[in-house]
């Protein structure tokens, strides 16, 4: 069966209580639920991974690249100062899409600029944890 890799990075663990007139109510499980949901309709699998630390998210996308056909990640922070984590995408060689759950581009300045905007094959922004879904379905699509 074909797998997906769902990658959040820092302070996504901290969903449902973390400024929730931004982010909402839904929490880090909620959102995992919502994208394996997405993915079995498509009859694929996924796979989850959260961590606070760059490190730990490089392995797990190093990792992905023998058992799984694409990557969604949510790299939290990280989008706007990573060159480490664009480089393990890109290495990697697999298709990802990058999901934000606020529209990054109505906010603050500094969250208006991706590492990843230029080689991610869909960008899904501001929909909400709804907005995790939609990027699993675009990027089935654009695999399968």
């Amino acid at each position: 069966m074909k797998k997906l890799l769902l990658v959040n990075g820092p302070n996504l663990n901290l969903l449902g209580t973390r400024e929730p007139e931004i982010y909402g109510t839904s929490t880090l499980s909620d959102v995992e639920e919502l994208s394996v949901a997405a993915a079995a309709e498509q009859g694929w699998q996924m796979q989850a991974v959260h961590s606070n630390h760059e490190g730990v998210l490089i392995d797990a996308i190093h990792a992905s690249r023998y058992e799984c056909q694409g990557i969604v990640i949510n790299p939290g922070g990280l989008t706007h100062t990573s060159v480490v984590l664009r480089d393990a995408l890109t290495g990697v060689g697999l298709p990802f899409a990058e999901v934000h759950i606020s529209d990054v581009s109505a906010r603050e300045e500094f969250r208006r600029f991706s590492y990843l905007a230029d080689v991610a094959r869909v960008r899904v922004s501001g929909e909400g944890i709804a907005g995790y879904a939609t990027a699993v379905r675009r990027l089935i699509a654009l695999i399968a």
